[in-house]
């Protein structure tokens, strides 16, 4: 249980943490800082399309028929467009936020039971979804900040909250879900469809910016995050 806290933890403070850097400002230069931003929201994108087609796909169809598995995907899929369409309506924008985390909530379900099964992978999980949490956490800070009256230290304490998530979850999976892997399996597909709604809705539409060519590059080396960490696990 010790051990499933302190990994959890870890993983959920990367998301606080990515929104730490996001509130320091890097270059004087306006350009560079939107340079040095879009690039970062592009990474992030990256990072959480491997989550999509390195962990919770290929994990979610393991255990699932393609019938069942086709449905959780598509009701991912349009419960995130259902939420987008509310958010539109009241004027508020949250992709960023809530596509880290409809990432964050699965991968830490499945983190309390890998642990159950493998000590090795569940710290190499750990690490790869604290790294995708920095950039993630970053790109919801910096939309939060831009579209509400929230100040920055209101936004950074509100993700430590979000981060204690993690602890609560992957015990629920260590303990509960460890004998049911189909709703585990069925959560991450669920997650897979939305997350990849709100990767091709919100986030890559965000990425591109004029006179640079940087931007699509964080994209790629997001990708190559995840595809790193899933060889590590094998």
């Amino acid at each position: 249980m010790l051990y499933i806290t302190l990994l959890t933890l870890l993983a959920g403070l990367a998301i606080p943490l990515g929104a730490y850097i996001a509130s320091i400002r890097f270059f004087t230069k306006e350009r560079r800082e939107n340079e040095f931003r879009h690039s970062v929201m592009a990474f992030g994108g990256g990072a959480l399309l491997s989550a999509v087609a390195l962990v919770l796909v290929p994990d979610g169809i393991r255990h699932l028929s393609i019938m069942m598995s086709s449905f959780c995907f598509i009701i991912g899929g349009l419960f995130f467009m259902f939420i987008d369409i509310q958010l539109s309506k009241t004027k508020t924008s949250a992709s960023q936020l809530t596509a880290m985390l409809t990432d964050f909530i699965p991968e830490s379900l499945a983190l309390g039971a890998t642990y159950s099964v493998s000590t090795g992978s569940a710290i190499l999980l750990t690490i790869l979804i604290a790294l995708q949490n920095i950039p993630e956490g970053f790109n919801a800070y910096s939309e939060l900040k831009s579209t509400s009256k929230y100040s920055r230290n209101k936004i950074i304490s509100l993700f430590v909250v979000l981060a204690l998530i993690g602890p609560i979850l992957g015990i629920l999976g260590f303990i509960w879900l460890v004998d049911f892997p189909d709703v585990v399996a069925g959560i991450m597909l669920f997650a897979a469809g939305g997350i990849l709604y709100s990767v091709f809705q919100d986030i890559a539409p965000q990425v591109p910016l004029k006179y640079s060519h940087a931007p699509p590059i964080g994209a790629v080396l997001g990708f190559l995050l995840g595809v790193i960490g899933h060889m590590l696990t094998l």
